[in-house]
């Protein structure tokens, strides 16, 4: 554990020692600003779930802005080589990664909580609703940081990165709305891989251990994966 927090802290000050992290908190901020004051402003409506609508549209293109250079641009500098041959496992590597990525999610949700207290002071808040929605986008940001990862230990580009990343968050943005075209049987199926269908339950402000266990497990997939295409180097 302490080797994955030295890599840990290597990983948050390449974020912090940039203006990366300064411009990607400050553009966040910025658009959940923009659709928290129109609902309170344009419509009297004194509610976070502007917030927690907008912001899983915001992981789809940051998350795999934040993640794309994570493996991809170490493999293109070269030093992958000289990070693997440190005496740690690739666990810890990907581990490292991971919280670091988690924790620059986490600063930034936690600035969403000055609308939470405007709306706290302005009227009645819905608690659980509130409570639900923040442990759904903390449980779903980090499983799209996995997705990252994953997108990123594939290529040594960053911008296939990107599109990779994308590409596999947004089809599971979107398996749970085409669940129509098919048969009964393989709808529901289809319907529980979908990453936002357990984000919207969260929403309700009940924590279901099935939502939970989705996102532990895609976390947990897509971690695997990255794990493997690392110990097919070098490439």
């Amino acid at each position: 554990m302490h080797e994955t927090w030295i890599l840990t802290k290597r990983e948050l000050r390449a974020y912090f020692d940039s203006p990366a992290a300064y411009v990607v908190l400050s553009v966040f901020l910025l658009i959940t600003g923009w659709f928290f004051a129109n609902s309170l402003f344009l419509d009297n409506l004194a509610s976070l779930r502007s917030v927690f609508d907008i912001v899983p549209f915001i992981f789809l293109f940051f998350i795999p802005a934040i993640t794309m250079s994570t493996f991809a641009e170490e493999r293109r500098s070269g030093t992958i080589e000289l990070l693997m041959t440190l005496p740690v496992k690739d666990w810890q590597v990907i581990a490292a990664k991971l919280v670091a990525v988690s924790i620059l999610l986490v600063v930034a949700i936690s600035l969403t909580l000055l609308y939470a207290a405007t709306v706290a002071t302005l009227g009645d808040i819905d608690a659980g609703a509130a409570v639900g929605g923040y442990i759904g986008l903390v449980l779903l940001g980090v499983a799209c940081s996995a997705i990252g990862l994953f997108a990123s230990s594939l290529t040594r580009n960053q911008i296939i990165a990107f599109i990779i990343g994308f590409a596999i968050i947004f089809a599971l943005y979107l398996v749970d709305r085409v669940t129509v075209f098919f048969p009964g049987w393989l709808s529901g199926f289809l319907q529980y891989l979908g990453i936002d269908f357990h984000y919207q339950n969260l929403l309700r402000g009940v924590i279901d251990t099935r939502d939970v266990l989705y996102y532990v497990s895609v976390t947990a997939f897509f971690s695997l994966l990255t794990a493997y295409n690392l110990a097919r180097r070098p490439e």
